[in-house]
């Protein structure tokens, strides 16, 4: 099975993703709305066809990025029905099986923190997907949007707790760096419920947390009812300049099949070094030629009255120059994919 872990740094978020690593069918589970072009650019670098985003509940720190990849790639929308989320392409409830590929996730709702909070745990039980029920060496809080500590002790308890010793627990959320534990860890060393603590013990300890309201929740659960749908005004606007693609590293990348059906529309920007080029005469028409080793320093010798495309041997390098160039105030550039290489593969012209 293929699997990521990723973070959203602003709201404390994590968001995974698992795929079927023979068939590629994969799901998502609560992803970032600011985190769009990151999740679009690994499902697509790993060749992985979405099936589904997944939605623990409807959250109230950060709006899902649900809408976006499922308009960008034709997923579904799985929540609960009492998460209160609209336009749902499927209803989940308590032991359903969410199927991709070869593998599946089952079923657990476990209300507390809100009514329809769900947990996703892997078909083998070594995985449990907690959303903001169990958190490491804590749990979800109950003071908003229908909480309940007795009903949040009982979903742990009855239902998570029942799972191996050994299943690892993957939260919605830590703030301190934590990235997993495991149902015997949380038994034992949870703070709030592990141990001996009973149900008084752990209704005692979460009425009496006085935690400030959550920052986001009037822009969050608006948005998440209807599944991360922007406004029509606040749809992502790509480039217009060209069809660039952001990469999972965050570099815009192009085709060569586009720079080469336009070159009168853009500058090309060479980072080979001086010894390559000496040893490799193909260029393309046109290019400047600056080795990156002497870029910063020679950044006054670049126009800017068309887009700038970076090129090198595999693409590797000429990534970083683009980088460099977007930190230096040029906003229309781009890396040419796969580099020189790619670009005489697919037999696009050149000079000498």
């Amino acid at each position: 099975m293929i699997f990521k872990q990723l973070f959203d740094q602003t709201s404390g978020t994590y968001s995974y993703l698992l795929a079927d690593e023979n068939t590629r069918e994969a799901v998502f589970i609560d992803t970032v709305y600011e985190q769009h072009e990151r999740d679009l650019a690994l499902v697509n670098e790993l060749q992985l066809t979405l099936l589904a985003c997944l939605e623990t509940h409807c959250h109230a720190d950060h709006v899902t990025g649900a809408w976006l990849l499922n308009n960008a790639l034709g997923s579904a929308l799985m929540a609960s029905k009492a998460s209160g989320i609209e336009k749902l392409d499927r209803v989940l409830s308590d032991e359903d099986v969410i199927n991709f590929g070869n593998r599946y996730l089952t079923v657990k709702e476990t209300p507390g923190h809100t009514d329809g909070c769900i947990s996703f745990v892997l078909d083998n039980e070594s995985m449990v997907f907690t959303g903001d029920c169990l958190l490491i060496r804590g749990c979800g809080r109950t003071d908003f949007q229908q909480g309940s500590a007795q009903k949040l002790f009982h979903s742990i308890h009855d239902k998570l707790f029942l799972l191996p010793d050994h299943c690892l627990v993957y939260p919605g959320h830590d703030y301190a760096g934590r990235t997993a534990s495991s149902i015997g860890e949380e038994k034992t060393l949870n703070p709030r419920l592990g141990g001996l603590a009973n149900e008084g013990d752990f209704i005692g300890y979460m009425e009496n947390m006085q935690l400030p309201h959550p920052k986001q929740i009037d822009v969050a659960v608006p948005g998440n009812i209807k599944g991360g749908e922007p406004d029509a005004e606040h749809l992502p606007q790509k480039p217009d300049w060209a069809p660039v693609v952001t990469t999972y590293s965050g570099s815009f990348e192009i085709t060569p099949q586009w720079v080469a059906a336009n070159m009168d529309n853009v500058n090309i920007l060479d980072v080979r070094t001086a010894v390559e080029t000496d040893e490799e005469s193909t260029r393309l028409a046109g290019a400047i030629l600056i080795p990156i080793n002497e870029l910063r320093d020679r950044l006054e010798e670049l126009p800017k009255d068309k887009p700038l495309m970076t090129l090198c041997r595999s693409g590797k390098r000429s990534a970083l120059a683009a980088n460099i160039l977007k930190q230096n105030g040029w906003d229309k550039v781009a890396n040419i994919k796969g580099g020189l290489l790619q670009w005489q593969a697919e037999g696009l012209p050149t000079v000498n």
